[in-house]
């Protein structure tokens, strides 16, 4: 006895891992079984009710055969088949309709008795294959049905919406979406703010338009997500409305889709591929950062960048691969976390990648910013590691759009047989004149066998003419007369340059000069009106006369108050004063 109890406990333990693996591997049944259909449907007497069965979209199963039967005691027996039959008792009052496109087959059973309770199946080739679904049919007297779960049948690895209506009464009230577990029904996401931890970086909740709706979208599905859940406003088991979801995944023509963590150094740079359906070659791709409210979109395939990515990110579409590839580059701790990879189709995958910027030296150096004058030489330098040494090498502009290659040299001496470190493995981009339209960001960075590799934003800075400030939409001299930060928030003076006053400010010193004469004018002939209307503070102007002292248009002169930001307060003449 004690040796059997022994062997006993053995098999019981060795029971523990597989049962706590199912939910996180495939189950032998979702693979051998992907088809889906209703757990239970309802109907009323006399009444009719509709079954929707999904199936993966192969060729072979496109053209098989799609039946519905009844659970005997051995055998299930055929009702109705695509191939045209149906059993006695069942014609005029049942039929089957295939949608081959959409993996779906439909099962309408009308004039029900409650002789037709029972269990059910639906599935393709053969009845006594796995390929089936089992359906429980219940008929009742009325007068209302159950309402039945909304079925989602989803890709391993994909991604579903869940939309859920609970009227104008539940606009303020709580929303949530909770999992069906034996000890009760598990939040994973709410209006609150709350996120289960195992959903944390693929799940949205956003709401609708209409009060009272809202939307839950999940992405990077695994087979532990398959089950039932429920979506409601208020609180679950205590007040609200509840509605339930039966969501199915299964093993169908996956994408790969890589690493779910991508790790990145501080000041460096990643890069990020995302693949897609081919059907979605023409579709809007964009990428966006998670967050429990919203995902914030970075940049798309129409050429938005967000402001805060200016210069750090681009994005490049390769349809023949059925990818695209995300580069972000100039890393800091802000850039931690989840990012998602999406398109504007509703059944296309949207995937999520979760980036973590660990402490380190980029392999790519080189300076931060570079000034640089017009008409005069400058240049941008790029170093490198050995282990690039056998890489392309690039140079690039920066544009909203994606980075345009620029001619550039390598300084590595690839044709001679020396060793790495005695080379100067540096690439160059040289400008022999500068000119207005070359302020930008330039990036440095690798290629190997056609795949991105690091990069390194620099940004060059124009001076002498109207450009100014990394958005190139300066005005003509407004900075060249103050000191200049530097990230580090260093200072540097810059002295006016020649074309300050020499262009445009001539002819603004000149419309000042006329404009001064005319303002002493009008000085002379208001002090002479003044004086003769006894100090009376009305001053007619036109039609209108209101309260104006001389002496607010010298307060203003006290304030810094300037008609030229390119004079010194020394070169204007000072109105009013005794």
């Amino acid at each position: 006895m004690t040796v059997l109890a022994f062997i006993a406990s053995l098999f019981l333990l060795s029971l523990q891992p597989a049962e706590a693996a199912r939910s996180k591997y495939p189950p032998k049944s979702a693979i051998l079984n992907p088809i889906f259909g209703p757990r239970e449907v309802n109907g009323l007497l006399d009444g009719s009710v509709t079954v929707k069965c999904f199936y993966p979209q192969t060729t072979v199963n496109k053209h098989d055969r799609k039946y519905w039967c009844r659970e005997a005691t051995r055998s299930c027996q055929t009702i109705v088949s695509s191939n045209g039959y149906v059993a006695a008792g069942y014609q005029g009052r049942v039929s089957i309709t295939d949608f081959p496109e959409q993996g779906v087959f439909l099962v309408n059973v009308s004039g029900l008795a409650l002789a037709d309770r029972g269990s059910y199946r639906c599935g393709l080739g053969l009845n006594n294959k796995a390929l089936s679904f089992q359906v429980k049919l219940d008929v009742s007297e009325g007068p209302n049905v159950p309402e039945e779960a909304e079925l989602f049948y989803v890709e391993l690895q994909g991604s579903v919406t869940i939309t859920c209506s609970f009227g104008q009464e539940y606009a303020s009230a709580r929303k949530y979406l909770c999992k069906m577990e034996k000890s009760g029904c598990r939040n994973i996401i709410d209006t609150y703010g709350k996120v289960d931890d195992d959903y944390a970086g693929r799940i949205l909740l956003s709401n609708e338009n209409t009060a009272g709706s809202y939307s839950v979208m999940i992405t990077q599905l695994g087979w532990a997500d398959a089950g039932l859940y429920l979506c409601g406003a208020g609180v679950y088991g205590e007040s609200g409305e509840t509605k339930e979801v039966d969501l199915h995944v299964y093993e169908g023509t996956d994408v790969p889709q890589g690493k779910h963590t991508v790790l990145g150094v501080k000041e460096g740079s990643v890069t990020i591929e995302c693949h897609y359906n081919a059907k979605e070659r023409s579709s809007l791709k964009y990428w966006c950062k998670w967050r429990k409210n919203g995902c914030s979109r970075i940049i798309d395939s129409n050429g938005f960048v967000s402001d805060l990515y200016e210069g750090r990110v681009a994005m490049y579409d390769d349809p023949e691969n059925n990818t695209i590839t995300i580069i972000l580059n100039q890393l800091a701790d802000s850039d931690n976390g989840y990012y998602w990879c999406m398109t504007d189709e509703n059944r296309e995958k949207k995937t999520s990648k979760e980036l973590k910027v660990v402490d380190g030296e980029p392999n790519l150096t080189g300076e931060e910013e570079v000034e640089a004058s017009v008409g005069r030489p400058a240049q941008l330098s790029c170093s490198y590691p050995c282990k690039y040494y056998s890489y392309e090498k690039y140079w690039c502009k920066w544009t909203r759009t994606g980075c345009t290659p620029v001619e550039a040299s390598d300084q590595s001496h690839s044709e001679l047989n020396v060793d790495c470190d005695k080379d100067n493995k540096t690439i160059l981009l040289n400008f022999d004149n500068v000119a207005l339209t070359d302020q930008g960001w330039y990036w440095c960075g690798v290629k190997h066998k056609g795949i991105y590799g690091e990069t390194r934003a620099t940004y060059l800075r124009v001076s002498g003419g109207e450009l100014g400030g990394k958005s190139g939409l300066g005005l003509p001299c407004y900075e060249q007369d103050h000191a200049a930060f530097s990230r580090e928030g260093n200072a540097s003076l810059r002295v006016a340059s020649p074309s300050c006053s020499a262009g445009p400010s001539s002819l603004v010193l000149s419309l000042v000069s006329v404009g001064g004469v005319f303002v002493i004018l009008a000085t002379v002939f208001a002090v002479y009106k003044y004086r003769q209307i006894k100090r009376s503070d009305l001053v007619s102007v036109g039609s209108y006369r209101t309260n104006i002292s001389m002496s607010d248009f010298e307060s203003a002169k006290e304030y810094g108050a300037n008609d030229n930001a390119c004079m010194k307060g020394t070169q204007e003449t000072q109105i009013g004063g005794d």
